[in-house]
């Protein structure tokens, strides 16, 4: 299959300073949920659609990483890509991009677990020739996230800031990149994916998003990393 996505990129280095109180020692994706790395479900979940191939964007106590990624994933099944000092969401994936070996990859963030059909939003992503392709999530009432528009044609024509939106997409925090376009761009050292790279470009026109409305969960707050206790039960992954 032609569009088919095999390789992952996932943003792992974050800190996770809201989820102190609840996880003090570990990187945000790491925290356990019913005894097992959130991350876990993430990689388990890709791996379902067809990702074959991981490329883990580490920073803060990477060394975390290094049993559990031994004990889950075969050793040529995925690489490490480590920052020596924080790059930001962008520099991450521009550091990360460097060890790939396909055109076209899928970003994630690792402590966010949306199950949009990956393989559905890549056929979207080729057939319209984009840059970077979004996965959103229709919400109701929700003030926690900004909101995305896109025009008839799928472009993102807004974002949105964080208020009280009645409906609305959000971003789901999977992109279809291709890495050809965004390694073209002049980007700092150091920069943001979300504000440096999708909302400065997404004008040109070649930024879309499509929805998706499957499970979500972000457990960036301890109140929703609480709720990931209770949904994501042994074999529900």
């Amino acid at each position: 299959m032609a569009n088919k996505i095999t390789e992952a990129i996932i943003l792992a280095g974050g800190l996770g300073t809201r989820l102190r109180s609840a996880v003090p020692d570990l990187p945000k994706c790491m925290a356990p949920v019913n005894g097992r790395p959130f991350v876990e479900y993430v990689i388990n979940s890709l791996r379902k659609q067809g990702i074959q191939k991981f490329v883990f964007a580490l920073g803060y106590k990477s060394e975390a990483f290094d049993d559990f990624l031994n004990a889950v994933l075969p050793e040529n099944e995925y690489t490490v890509s480590l920052e020596d000092e924080p790059l930001g969401t962008g520099g991450a994936v521009r550091l990360a991009a460097s060890v790939t070996s396909n055109e076209n990859v899928l970003v994630t963030n690792g402590d966010t677990l949306f199950k949009a059909d990956i393989q559905q939003v890549a056929a979207f992503h080729k057939s319209k020739s984009a840059e970077c392709t979004l996965s959103l999530k229709p919400m109701e009432n929700f003030d926690r996230y900004g909101a995305v528009e896109l025009d008839a044609e799928g472009r993102v024509k807004n974002f949105k800031e964080k208020q009280y939106f009645p409906e609305g997409l959000i971003n789901g925090g999977i992109y279809l990149l291709n890495l050809k376009a965004f390694q073209q761009k002049p980007f700092p050292e150091k920069f943001s994916f979300e504000k440096d790279y999708l909302e400065k470009y997404y004008t040109a026109g070649n930024i879309y998003g499509i929805a998706r409305d499957a499970y979500f969960i972000d457990i960036g707050i301890p109140e929703d990393y609480e709720r990931a206790q209770n949904e994501l039960k042994q074999g529900n992954d």
